[in-house]
């Protein structure tokens, strides 16, 4: 079985090696080529399209393309609907982690990945409130853990999703601290925002993101919530108490 990984990593001369062997036989084949070297990997055809289309070289291999019978641009587009479409079906979660941790270094991809994300994870969320799967929500968990740690995410990312206070995935995923623990966003930044729930702040809190000194000056806005400042409160005589009974 070749692997998903050196193909989606390997330079003209890697993939040669990978495809030259079989591209005779390859090419006199009657039946749908890609999905021949694809069997013959043992691939899906799908995985074969993601990973040849986002190899970070995939402009330069049009050898390899020409090869399976596409232009490049053609798998290209086969690459993207597959991507935004699939859940975990055609591309298992470590094809997506795998594609994720390569790409990151890539900045056209990058740009081109805000947009697939968005269609993505649209049809991840349809499927999980339908399902309710726990499979699923622990796929879908371990991917958007990647997407901010692997700096797949972009700011107006992680901005638009803030903006959804009563998003139940968000709540799921403990969303704001995954983006706190990503430092996309300040955690001062974050914390100090009224459409981040005093609920959120107290994970922030309880897994140590905010400095103290933080705490103080956001207890400082008269304009913040009652429930807000009651937590806040709490936390900062609970913190002294702490100090006091280990001092």
């Amino acid at each position: 079985m070749t692997d998903f990984r050196k193909i989606l990593t390997g330079n003209a001369g890697e993939l040669s090696g990978i495809f030259g062997p079989y591209a005779e036989a390859c090419k006199s084949q009657q039946e749908n080529r890609l999905a021949w070297m694809a069997r013959h990997f043992r691939l899906r055809p799908e995985q074969l399209i993601c990973a040849l289309g986002f190899n970070p070289r995939f402009q330069q291999l049009t050898e390899t393309a020409a090869l399976l019978d596409y232009i490049p641009a053609e798998l290209i587009k086969l690459r993207n609907e597959i991507f935004s479409q699939d859940v975990y079906k055609k591309l298992t979660l470590d094809n997506v982690l795998t594609i994720y941790s390569v790409v990151k270094d890539n900045p056209g991809t990058i740009e081109v990945m805000q947009y697939l994300l968005e269609n993505r994870l649209a049809k991840i969320e349809s499927k999980i409130e339908n399902t309710v799967n726990s499979t699923l929500i622990e796929k879908y968990k371990a991917e958007m853990r990647a997407i901010y740690m692997d700096g797949i995410a972009s700011i107006d990312f992680a901005e638009d999703r803030l903006s959804k206070t009563d998003s139940g995935f968000r709540a799921l995923l403990n969303e704001v601290v995954i983006i706190t623990e990503s430092r996309l966003i300040p955690a001062g930044n974050i914390f100090f925002r009224n459409n981040v729930l005093p609920e959120e702040k107290r994970k922030l809190l309880m897994k140590g993101l905010i400095p103290l000194e933080l705490v103080e000056s956001r207890l400082d806005d008269k304009g913040i919530s009652p429930r807000e400042k009651k937590l806040l409160t709490d936390y900062l005589i609970a913190h002294k108490q702490d100090n006091t009974g280990t001092s």
